[in-house]
């Protein structure tokens, strides 16, 4: 069975995920101006929930190790002060709180040896689950999630039972629908879960921004530059199966936990939810240069986001784990047109929400 969950590969070496995360840093900042601007046009300091504070609370759910995490506080920092000090006159001095969660084993050391000793915030880790409660009731005024909720919480029930359902994938492919519908009521379940919790945390009229991997209204995964990418990581465990490296039943029997939701998807689970309402739902396509130096980069960074669970599951060492990602290097430098042929399908989601006021 796959781990439900695995971390990002800690430390700073040359396989961590902090040296090899500059991708999702782009997206972060990419995302700053949607972000800011969201601040400004929907947060209000004059609504009763934000009466005399003197602290604001903002949560990083899915840090993971830095340092990309601290340069989006730090842009949501300056965009909150600043609606502070322009929305209200001579307003007392507002203090901020960041609290950075993520996985019970992630490595948090990491992240806070990383955290500058001039950030103007108190700053604490809290392990555990986005999909459950993390924090006391109301107390939290803002929440940001990049590149983490594509994550489900687990395998879909109907995949374990009968692995041969999604036999010829390691993702929700989209290519059976059966194991499609499987993957997509796991992603309802978990979003559901993770708004509910949320619900509980925020106080009324809070702000939540998310980036999320995603793909187009009508469009299956097979068909994104991240579904082929998944595709060539399946190859090179094929690969080594054959070579009676690993198991070729461990290698049927492995799924990746991730779903890439469709903006109707996620706009459909929302709405049903109720306890948010959608201020902005932007839809991108980021486009990527693939060369040959790529390849080597994003066999890498997939590595540094999936060594643990190919760990867990196939039992391997980093000898096998550099001929795993090498093969990948070069299926990725040998396939350049495919990926140049879909870039357009790259999509990403932002969403801003905005907490319900009872």
């Amino acid at each position: 069975m796959v781990k439900e969950s695995s971390p990002m590969v800690g430390g700073d070496g040359p396989n961590s995920y902090a040296q090899n995360s500059s991708y999702q840093k782009e997206g972060a900042d990419a995302a700053k101006e949607l972000v800011c601007e969201g601040i400004k046009k929907n947060l209000d300091f004059e609504n009763p929930n934000f009466d005399k504070l003197t602290t604001f609370t903002v949560a990083d759910l899915g840090c993971s190790t830095g340092p990309n995490t601290f340069f989006a506080v730090k842009y949501i920092i300056e965009a909150v002060n600043h609606k502070y000090h322009t929305q209200l006159q001579n307003p007392p001095p507002l203090e901020f709180q960041v609290l950075f969660n993520d996985q019970t084993d992630n490595d948090f050391n990491t992240l806070f040896k990383s955290l500058s000793s001039y950030q103007n915030y108190f700053a604490a880790g809290v392990p555990g689950s986005f999909y459950s409660r993390l924090f006391p009731k109301s107390s939290i005024h803002f929440v940001n999630t990049f590149y983490a909720l594509h994550w489900i919480s687990k395998i879909p029930r109907e995949i374990l039972e009968d692995p041969a359902l999604n036999k010829e994938s390691i993702c929700c492919s989209g290519l059976v629908k059966e194991a499609a519908e499987a993957y997509l009521n796991q992603f309802k379940n978990d979003i559901d879960s993770f708004l509910n919790a949320r619900a509980e945390e925020v106080v009324g009229g809070g702000l939540m921004a998310m980036i999320i991997g995603g793909r187009r209204n009508g469009i299956l995964m097979f068909q994104t530059p991240a579904g082929l990418l998944y595709q060539f990581l399946g190859d090179s465990l094929r690969d080594m199966a054959k070579l009676k490296v690993i198991s070729e039943e461990k290698v049927d029997n492995f799924n990746l936990p991730l779903y890439y939701s469709s903006p109707k998807e996620l706009e459909e689970i929302i709405k049903g939810n109720g306890h948010f309402s959608i201020e902005n739902l932007h839809i991108s396509d980021r486009q990527v240069k693939y060369d040959p130096e790529t390849s080597v980069k994003f066999s890498v960074g997939t590595r540094s986001v999936f060594q643990g669970l190919l760990k867990e599951h196939f039992g391997v060492g980093e000898n096998i784990l550099d001929q795993i990602f090498h093969n990948l290097a070069k299926k990725i430098a040998d396939n350049l047109s495919s990926f140049h042929e879909l870039n357009h399908n790259n999509t990403e989601l932002f969403i801003l929400l905005r907490r319900n006021i009872s």
